[in-house]
C-alpha cells in the first residue's frame, strides 16, 4: 500500500487538485479546429495505424477469428505502405492462438485479464487469469478497477487490487482501465488517475475504458489524463502512457486524439508505446483515408475486411 494514500476519495480529490471542467471543454472544442493537410495527413494516418490495438471482446470470438484479427494487425492492407498495428487485444482464453501467429513479431498480445469488463471476481481469481495469460504469451494486460469500490471511497483497496495486478503481470506491460462512464466527473477521473500511475511502472497505461459502456472515449475525459500524466511526469519524472478505448470509428477523430497528444504533452508521447487507441472500428477508416489520399479515391467502406466485432 503507497502510504501517501489517501483515505477517501474527497481526500484523494483534495491532494491531486480539482479539474477545471469549462478549461477542458473549451480545450479540446478547439482541437477540432486544427487542420492537417498533405503530407502532414500522411503521417498522422500511418501513426495512428500504429497505435492500433486490433480488438475482439465477443462472447463468439474463435481461434479462427482471432487468427484473422492477428494476420490483419501485421498486414492491415496489402497495396498500401502502412506499418502494423501495435497489438492484439483478446480474452485471455485466446492468448495462446495469438500467439501461434503474432509471437515475435513487432505486434504485441495484449490480455483483458481480471474479469473484464466488470472486475467483480475476487481478487485472487483476477490474479490467476492475469498469470495465465502471461504464461501463454501475453505482453500486455488491460485491467479493470473496482469501479464501485472507488466510488464507495475505498481507495487502498483499489490501490492495493492494481498492485497486486501489477505484481502478477510480472514482466508485461499493464493498462488500468479507469472506466470513465461510470467515475461520474472530471475530478473522480483525475483522482483516479493519480491512484493508479503512483503504484505503476514508467512505460504501463492508464486507458479510459472497457469499451462496453455507453459512454467511453471522449475529447474531454482523454484531457482530463492526459492532464494527469503530464502533471504527474512533472511530479515524479515517471512517464505513463494512455490509451482511449470505445468509440473511436474515424480517421478525423483519431487525428483529433493525437492533435491533444501532441500540445498537451509533446512529440514524446506520439509514438505506440506511450499511446494507444483501443479502437479496432477505426483501422478501416484510417486505411481508407490513406487509399484516398494516395489515389484521390474513397473506397467504399465494404471494401476493406472486418477485422474483430471489437470496440
Amino acid at each position: 500500500m503507497n502510504e501517501r494514500t489517501p483515505r477517501s476519495l474527497k481526500e484523494l480529490v483534495e491532494r491531486v487538485g480539482h479539474v477545471d471542467t469549462v478549461g477542458i471543454e473549451e480545450r479540446v472544442a478547439k482541437y477540432g479546429t486544427r487542420s492537417i493537410k498533405k503530407s502532414s495527413k500522411v503521417f498522422g494516418l500511418k501513426l495512428a495505424v500504429s497505435m492500433v490495438d486490433l480488438t475482439t471482446l465477443e462472447g463468439n470470438d474463435t481461434p479462427g477469428k482471432v487468427r484473422s484479427l492477428c494476420n490483419k494487425a501485421l498486414r492491415p492492407h496489402e497495396d498500401l505502405d502502412v506499418p502494423t498495428t501495435a497489438a492484439v487485444c483478446v480474452y485471455s482464453s485466446m492468448v495462446k492462438h495469438a500467439a501461434k501467429i503474432v509471437k515475435g513479431t513487432s505486434v504485441k498480445i495484449a490480455s483483458v485479464a481480471t474479469g473484464f469488463p466488470s472486475g467483480q471476481t475476487p481478487l485472487k481469481a483476477r490474479l490467476e487469469e492475469v498469470k495465465t495469460a502471461v504464461k501463454d504469451g501475453a505482453d500486455e494486460i488491460d485491467m479493470v478497477i473496482t469501479r464501485g469500490a472507488f466510488l464507495a471511497g475505498e481507495i487502498r483497496q483499489v490501490q492495493d487490487e492494481i498492485s497486486s495486478v501489477r505484481d502478477a503481470c510480472g514482466e508485461a506491460t499493464l493498462k488500468v482501465i479507469l472506466e470513465t462512464s461510470e467515475l461520474e466527473t472530471y475530478d473522480n477521473i483525475r483522482a483516479a488517475s493519480f491512484l493508479a500511475m503512483e503504484v505503476l511502472r514508467p512505460g504501463d497505461f492508464i486507458k479510459t475504458s472497457t469499451g462496453k459502456t455507453s459512454n467511453n472515449a471522449t475529447l474531454g475525459n482523454n484531457q482530463v489524463m492526459l492532464e494527469a500524466i503530464r502533471d504527474f511526469y512533472l511530479e515524479s519524472g515517471t512517464e505513463i502512457a494512455m490509451k482511449p478505448a470505445g468509440g473511436i470509428r474515424t480517421a478525423k477523430q483519431a487525428l483529433t486524439f493525437l492533435i491533444a497528444v501532441k500540445e498537451t504533452l509533446g512529440d514524446n508521447w506520439l509514438n505506440n508505446s506511450r499511446y494507444r487507441f483501443g479502437a479496432s472500428s477505426v483501422l478501416n477508416d484510417l486505411l481508407r483515408q490513406l487509399l484516398k489520399e494516395k489515389t484521390g479515391n474513397y473506397q467504399a467502406p465494404y471494401t476493406f475486411s472486418e477485422a474483430s466485432g471489437g470496440y
